[in-house]
């Protein structure tokens, strides 16, 4: 039994002879001009006298189910073998872009912190007494000296009366002391001393008149000598009356004035403590501010060592943060910073203060205050803040959006940078200050170059001689409609660049 199965395919070339015998006959082939090529197959069934056309499982003969599988396998293989091979297609991707810009950037350090006052007293009394009166409520603003609360304070009142009394005596006593007559002895002393001296000045104007007779020659020089030598025994006289004089004046007036000086200072000291004590039931403010704290009310008992009063000044405020040592190595007292609190529109404007030298032992962290002053008090002390400081400033850098930096396995940066071609290239670079949103590079690009922000990353997965033949499409950046809540983005190709 002999076949011809004969297969027509559509011609995209010239039809052409193609060699597949099938039984040791050749292919023919189709007529020139047709659309089709004609594969026929001859298949001889030799086997159909042995076998018979006995039929296959499922009801058809099994030289039909041959058939069929030739045909199939047939069908499948023509479509592969007259397939033309398609030519490469350079690809297009659309991206968004951005200009690297020449301007400055700022080292910002932020960290949460705590507000406290720029000064803070808690008045606490030294006595206990009643409140006799208070002068201040929460939220009254003072002076310092001014007085705000009175204790009760009769008793202490009639103790420095009684110790003014005694002071007022011993100062009494210490003058009677320094002007008191002198004992006898003293007395005695007085009149030798008194004596001797008229003595010696009686003596020294009769030897000045015998210098005067003698030169007169009125008198023998014997007369002149006699004379001289009771002046000087009258003049050695007067001077031991003298010397014993002082010593008894010195001896006497050194007890009695030592013991009515101790009088005095005793008393005085005594007077003083109780004075003291009755200015502590006075409770004045020590600073400026705004009373915060009044717990008790007038005629409850204020206890030594409680807080009666607190006064705060927050005229200007204090944002005390916990920073990271690595951080806080590159602050320094005087930096500018801001501290926004929760509530207030406006940052306040302040600066660094006090760095601590030491580490916090529990959170291993460097306590850093930062002042500021607080117009209108919108600031309240002991709610939370959060404090920037500038810790460095770059006036003119190399600036671009942190999402267009692409970081390597190896720790390595790197752009995509957009030519005037449209052609994107790979470009290592150094990274420096990043602000927000915004980084500084060092080193790679130059200000104006285009920088690949949307679609950079599906840039930097090809390889490098597909990169080469890519073409980007410069897409606008998404717009929000607020009436369809929504955006699209704009595909634009560009034939130089940004339009």
């Amino acid at each position: 039994m002999e076949l011809s199965l004969t297969v027509l395919t559509p011609s995209p070339a010239p039809p052409r002879l193609m060699k597949a015998p099938v039984a040791g006959h050749p292919l023919p082939q189709g007529g020139e001009g047709s659309k089709f090529n004609s594969i026929t197959f001859w298949i001889r069934n030799r086997s159909a006298s042995v076998h018979g056309d006995r039929p296959a499982r499922g009801g058809l003969p099994r030289r039909h189910a041959v058939i069929s599988g030739i045909v199939l396998a047939t069908l499948a293989l023509v479509p592969a073998c007259t397939q033309k091979k398609a030519p490469a297609v350079a690809p297009t991707v659309t991206v968004q872009v951005v200009p690297a810009e020449s301007g400055k950037i700022e080292r910002k350090i932020t960290a949460d912190a705590v507000i406290y006052p720029l000064r803070q007293a808690a008045l606490v009394p030294k006595i206990n007494a009643p409140v006799h009166q208070f002068y201040v409520e929460r939220g009254s603003h003072v002076r310092a000296g001014e007085l705000l609360a009175q204790l009760e304070n009769q008793d202490l009142l009639a103790a420095k009366t009684d110790n003014e009394g005694a002071y007022q005596q011993a100062e009494a006593a210490y003058e009677t002391a320094t002007k008191q007559s002198l004992p006898e002895e003293t007395q005695k002393a007085e009149l030798d001393a008194k004596a001797a001296k008229e003595v010696m000045q009686a003596a020294q104007k009769a030897y000045a008149s015998q210098q005067k007779l003698l030169q007169q020659g009125a008198v023998a020089r014997k007369s002149v000598d006699d004379a001289n030598v009771a002046f000087i025994q009258a003049r050695n006289q007067y001077d031991i009356a003298r010397r014993h004089l002082e010593s008894l004046q010195k001896l006497g007036t050194a007890q009695g004035m030592k013991s009515a000086e101790g009088q005095l200072t005793s008393a005085k000291g005594k007077y003083l403590g109780a004075q003291a004590q009755l200015s502590y039931a006075e409770i004045r403010s020590p600073i400026d501010g705004v009373v915060t704290d009044r717990p008790l009310y007038a005629g409850e008992m204020a206890a030594a060592g409680a807080p009666l009063i607190t006064v705060m000044d927050v005229s200007q405020v204090v944002a005390r943060a916990h920073i990271d040592q690595q951080q806080a190595a590159a602050l320094k007292v005087g930096d500018t910073a801001e501290i926004a609190a929760p509530g207030i529109a406006e940052s306040l404007s302040g600066k660094v203060t006090m760095i601590s030298p030491a580490l916090d032992p529990g959170s291993t962290t460097v306590e850093v205050w930062v002042q500021a002053a607080n117009p209108q008090e919108r600031v309240r002390p002991g709610g939370s803040a959060r404090v920037t400081i500038i810790a460095e400033t770059v006036p003119k850098a190399v600036v671009i959006p942190a999402v267009a930096v692409l970081t390597a396995a190896d720790g390595g940066a790197s752009v995509m940078v957009v030519d005037d071609q449209n052609k994107p290239q790979a470009r290592n670079v150094k990274l420096g200050i990043r602000d927000g949103d915004e980084i500084q590079i060092t080193a790679g690009i130059q200000a104006g170059e285009r920088v690949v922000t949307v679609g950079a990353y599906d840039l930097s997965k090809e390889d490098p001689d597909v990169l080469e033949k890519t073409t980007v499409l410069i897409a606008t950046p998404s717009t929000t409609d607020p009436d369809k809540g929504g955006g699209e983005s704009k595909a634009q190709a560009t034939s130089g660049g940004d339009k």
